[in-house]
């Protein structure tokens, strides 16, 4: 009977679980994808680039909304439950409170493993191939970035000024700039067009000049017709991994290397040194350390099961249980931005979840054997 009713109780959690996530989850998505935009109106990437790099960023979406939504599913739950006098289920069944805590932190930590798989192994993975896109895309909509009387530089190192341009996309009195510092490339044409040749953008420009200034030589000279392959100009998107997208593995090696008479770790994505080392060091608690806090979560929600709906400061203690919940989430948040920063920093970081842990168990030991001999 009792696996029956705890099966029950699992079953409701993971359903509203994954309601709950999935509906916040998508949300958010969209409030990003609309904000990622900016690669089609102003880097020009193609809408099948911008649609798989937003796609990609769901498991990230997931990953940090996981413990939120878990201690939201808990506690609304149990809330469900009492009120519906579910839980008297649960008391007449000859479960004892310690016995429910226990199946409780059992779920908790299925949680973790889950957690674990997102931000260790899927995150990314998945933030690495979204970043793979932006690496391997050129500036598909460049035509559509021209605009009359506006400085273009959405690709490194180039800059796009056109006076006029029409509905044909004819453009008048042009002026490109190449390059920056002692050697640098200025052409100005009279006309010009934006033609795709094997799948590639050309600039082609009529009766012009271009002036060449290398150090301190300059060159000039005219041309009545000339391409330019815009393909060979990259965007100015951040093209390199970050700390997030790199892989677990790797951040450990460089951890271990670092620790390792400060060995340099370094491969054709990362170089590991003095100025990431900290950042490499937080990246990997936050994948490694942080979900230890949903057990914590999950015992703050179960605490609800002290008091029933008969106690008349009930709706006080509820509310009370809620904000202690909302506040551990954002220690932990906050916790691992200051871990790695030092040797203490770190060691606080390793030890706050435990304590908080114990904590919140002796005062739920406490508060059971205080009902007990009363």
């Amino acid at each position: 009977m009792k696996k029956i009713i705890f099966k029950k109780l699992f079953k409701d959690i993971t359903i509203f679980f994954l309601f709950a996530s999935s509906a916040i989850a998508l949300i958010v998505w969209v409030i990003q994808a609309v904000n990622f935009l900016d690669f089609v109106s102003e880097d020009g990437h193609s809408f099948k680039v911008y649609f798989f790099y937003t796609l990609l960023n769901f498991p990230k979406i997931m990953s940090r909304i996981l413990p939120f939504i878990f201690f939201i599913t808990i506690f609304y739950i149990l809330v469900l439950y009492e009120e519906k006098n579910e839980l008297l289920i649960f008391w007449t069944n000859g479960i004892d409170k310690k016995e429910f805590l226990k199946n409780i932190n059992m779920l908790s930590f299925l949680f973790v493993i889950v957690q674990l798989i997102f931000t260790v192994y899927v995150v990314p993975a998945t933030q690495d191939k979204a970043r793979s896109f932006i690496r391997s895309s050129n500036i598909d909509l460049f035509p559509t970035l021209i605009k009359e009387k506006r400085f273009i530089d959405t690709v490194s190192d180039l800059t796009i000024y056109v006076d006029k341009k029409d509905e044909y996309g004819n453009l008048t009195n042009i002026f490109l700039k190449d390059g920056v510092g002692d050697k640098t490339e200025t052409i100005y044409a009279k006309s010009g067009k934006i033609v795709e040749n094997n799948n590639k953008n050309y600039l082609k420009l009529i009766e012009g000049k271009i002036i060449k200034k290398t150090n301190t030589d300059i060159t000039i000279f005219d041309f009545s017709e000339t391409d330019i392959n815009l393909s060979e100009y990259s965007t100015k998107t951040t093209t390199n991994p970050k700390i997030q997208e790199l892989k677990t593995s790797m951040l450990l090696h460089c951890i271990l290397s670092f620790y390792n008479k400060n060995i340099i770790f370094s491969n054709d994505k990362f170089l590991c040194n003095d100025s990431v080392f900290k950042s490499a060091q937080q990246e990997l608690l936050k994948r490694i350390y942080l979900p230890i806090y949903l057990p914590i979560i999950a015992l703050i929600g179960a605490s609800l099961i002290l008091r029933n709906k008969d106690y008349i400061n009930y709706t006080k203690f509820r509310f009370k249980l809620f904000i202690i919940g909302v506040l551990t989430i954002v220690t932990s948040e906050i916790s691992v931005r200051y871990a790695g920063l030092n040797i203490k920093s770190t060691i606080f970081f390793l030890i706050i979840p435990i304590i908080i842990y114990i904590m919140g168990y002796l005062f739920f030991i406490n508060q059971i054997n205080f009902k007990k001999k009363n």
